[in-house]
């Protein structure tokens, strides 16, 4: 039985779907089609995707069999840290339009912050970025724009210049790596944030504090954990290949979780981070 996700209105007015699924180090290949095709049958309209993950020709393959309008999918991808002058974003977003197949997309991020060398070179950079950005949207090649793992003190620079606010920020986010300083810094400027890796790269689901919240309400933990995010609102971007996770995912929002398990949720220690932390990647 399909499930149809409500959607939230980003700062530009365009509407994101609630969920999304999500396709990081998942290969590119027949496996990875199929399984974004049982996901688009069951209700998921919004795929996340980027260059780097050298899947863009399996997205797109799944949403021709999908034979879903192309107006009712949001196809979100993301434009890796090699491509951070003007030009070579202009080359990158080309070529992922090709691999997708696509006349335009939902939603084009910045995949990580530079952020090495003194600050004033590093947020030079970012911004030189975003002015390629800016002209995708202005002429309509995209919906909305968008960053990933910016964090505070990337975003106070970035946008006092930005001549569009971004519309997005996607975080790694869950139970035991909220961010609260970013999040909280986004809400205050308008900027919806995303989670990825909302199941803490799955290690979430057997820590033995959220499987007892999740025993009180006799649902999967998975399903606790992505209600928990809503609930902050942060719209999760979920990698799940079984059609059997897939379903229970989408099944995540028709119950409430109590105060007090939220802040038990929100209380837990560093856990399951993955160690990406943008000042000190080697990209």
């Amino acid at each position: 039985m399909k499930v149809k996700l409500g959607k939230i209105k980003l700062n530009n007015g365009v509407k994101i779907p609630s969920l999304g699924i999500g396709t990081w180090q998942i290969p590119s290949g027949e496996d990875l089609v199929k399984s974004l095709q049982n996901a688009i049958a069951l209700g998921y309209r919004y795929i996340d995707t980027a260059a780097i993950y050298e899947n863009e020709e399996s997205v797109a393959e799944a949403i021709r069999r999908s034979e879903v309008k192309r107006s009712e999918l949001f196809i979100s991808s993301k434009c890796w840290a090699a491509n951070r002058t003007y030009d070579s974003v202009m080359r990158a977003f080309e070529e992922s339009l090709r691999n997708l197949k696509l006349d335009y997309l939902d939603c084009y991020l910045i995949h990580w912050p530079y952020t090495k060398g003194e600050p004033l070179a590093w947020q030079s950079v970012n911004i030189g970025t975003w002015r390629a950005f800016e002209k995708l949207y202005e002429e309509g090649l995209v919906k909305a724009i968008g960053l990933s793992n910016f964090q505070m003190h990337h975003l106070v620079s970035f946008l006092a210049r930005a001549n569009v606010v971004p519309a997005v920020n996607q975080l790694e986010f869950h139970p035991g790596y909220t961010q609260r300083s970013a999040v909280a810094f986004c809400k205050k400027n308008g900027i919806m944030v995303e989670a990825w890796s909302p199941l803490g790269h799955g290690s979430l689901l057997s820590e033995p504090r959220i499987q007892e919240i999740a025993s009180h309400y006799e649902r999967p933990v998975a399903q606790v954990i992505l209600r928990w995010c809503r609930h902050h609102d942060v719209i999760p971007v979920t990698r799940a290949l079984l059609p059997e996770h897939q379903k229970e995912n989408l099944e995540s929002f028709d119950f409430e979780l109590t105060e007090d398990d939220i802040a038990q949720l929100d209380a837990l220690p560093v856990m399951g981070f993955s160690g990406l932390e943008p000042d000190h990647v080697s990209f």
